[in-house]
C-alpha cells in the first residue's frame, strides 16, 4: 500500500438552473456567467407593465445546465428601475439594492425577482430554481497498488455526478481523469496529487502521493521496439512518465479492449532545455514500422506548445478501437527531457 499525505485544498461553487436560459454572460459576473429571462404573468387590467429586469449568476458546476452552483451572488439589470426579490414563491419581497443580491444557505432555492415602481407597478416575474451547494465533499478513498510495472491508484467514495482529477505540478493545474482508478508508469515524475469535485464545483482534500517512494515501482521503459513495456489493462486512466535523452528511446504498450476506444494521448508535462521531441503510435503489439510513417497512426514532434493538445483529434473512430497500441517517445538532442503522457479510454461509441 502507498502511503497519502492529505493536502488541504478548498473553494466554493454554486450552481442554478433557470425554467429560461437566454445565453451565457452578464452582468460582469464572470466567464461562466448565465443570463435568464422572466416567466410571464398574467397583466393587471389598467396596470403599467414594466420592463422585465434580467438575471445572471455564476454556475460554477461541471455542467452549466445542472443547475448546481457554489456562487450564490445573482446579477440584476433592471434599466434604471427598481427590483426586488422572494424567495418564498411571492409570499413577501425583499427591495433589492445595487445590481445584485446574495442568496444563502446550501440547499433547493426557488428565486423570484420583478421590477417595481414607486406607484406599485410591477413586471413580469423572473423565476428560477436552483440548487446552492457550498460544501466541499469528502476526501476520496484511495488504495495504491502496483501491478506489473504499472502503480495503480484505486479512488473510491466519488460523490455521484463527481469528477476526479489529478495534478503533476504541485496543484497548480488540474486534469480530469476517467474511470475508477489512475494508473502511472515510468521513472520522471516525483509526485501525483488526486482529489475529487462536486457537482457544483467544490474541491475536497487533495491527496499527494509520492512517485519516488520505496513502496512504489519506479520502471524505466524498455529501449527495445520489440519488447515494449507494458502497462497493466483494465483501467481508462494511464500516465506514462520518464526520462530520455539522445539514445534513449521509450517503448510502452498498452490493449484497448473490446468495447472501448482510445479517446485520447496528450503530452501533459514537458521539462527539457530543448523544446522538441518525437513521439510516434503504432497499432501494433510491438513498434516494428521502423522510419515507415505509413505504418504509423500518428507521429510528429511533441514540446511546450503541445501541452494538452490530443494527437487523436483527427484520427478516425475506427482507428482507435479494439487492439494494441504501442507508444514510440524520444529526445535526439543532448538534453535530458522529463515528459508526462496521458492515455485515456473510453467506452466506444
Amino acid at each position: 500500500m502507498f502511503s497519502l499525505q492529505p493536502f488541504l485544498i478548498r473553494s466554493t461553487a454554486l450552481l442554478c438552473a433557470a425554467f429560461f436560459l437566454v445565453a451565457c454572460g452578464g452582468s460582469g459576473s464572470g466567464p461562466m456567467a448565465t443570463t435568464v429571462s422572466g416567466a410571464p404573468t398574467p397583466p393587471v387590467a389598467g396596470a403599467v407593465i414594466l420592463k422585465t429586469p434580467v438575471l445572471s449568476f455564476n454556475d460554477t458546476g461541471l455542467d452549466v445546465t445542472d443547475g448546481v452552483t457554489s456562487n450564490g451572488r445573482w446579477g440584476v439589470e433592471s434599466s434604471g428601475i427598481d427590483w426586488e426579490f422572494s424567495l418564498d414563491q411571492g409570499a413577501s419581497w425583499t427591495r433589492g439594492s445595487g445590481a445584485s443580491f446574495d442568496v444563502k444557505g446550501d440547499g433547493a432555492k426557488m428565486i423570484w425577482v420583478r421590477a417595481r415602481d414607486d406607484a406599485g407597478n410591477t413586471s413580469e416575474i423572473v423565476r428560477v430554481n436552483c440548487v446552492l451547494d457550498t460544501t466541499a465533499p469528502s476526501a476520496v478513498a484511495i488504495s495504491g497498488q502496483s501491478e506489473g510495472v504499472t502503480n495503480t491508484f484505486k479512488l473510491s467514495g466519488i460523490e455521484p455526478g463527481a469528477r476526479w482529477e489529478y495534478s503533476l505540478d504541485e496543484q497548480r493545474s488540474w486534469s480530469a481523469g476517467k474511470g475508477s482508478a489512475l494508473g502511472a508508469m515510468g521513472n520522471g515524475l516525483s509526485r501525483v496529487w488526486l482529489r475529487q469535485v462536486d457537482m457544483a464545483g467544490n474541491n475536497s482534500v487533495a491527496q499527494g502521493f509520492d512517485l519516488q517512494n520505496p513502496s512504489v515501482v519506479s520502471h524505466e521503459a524498455s529501449g527495445d521496439p520489440l519488447q515494449p513495456s507494458i502497462l497493466a489493462p483494465g483501467l481508462q486512466t494511464y500516465l506514462i512518465h520518464g526520462v530520455v535523452v539522445r539514445g534513449d528511446i521509450d517503448y510502452v504498450r498498452w490493449d484497448i479492449p473490446k468495447g472501448q476506444q482510445l479517446l485520447s494521448v496528450k503530452l501533459v508535462q514537458y521539462v527539457s532545455e530543448d523544446a522538441i521531441a518525437f513521439f510516434a503510435l503504432q497499432p501494433n503489439k510491438v513498434f516494428d514500422a521502423g522510419i515507415d510513417v505509413s505504418r504509423m497512426l500518428v507521429y510528429g514532434h511533441m514540446g511546450p506548445s503541445d501541452l494538452a493538445r490530443n494527437v487523436l483529434a483527427n484520427v478516425p473512430k475506427s482507428q482507435v478501437g479494439e487492439g494494441p497500441m504501442t507508444l514510440w517517445f524520444q529526445q535526439t538532442g543532448s538534453q535530458p527531457t522529463r515528459y508526462a503522457i496521458e492515455v485515456i479510454l473510453s467506452p466506444a461509441d
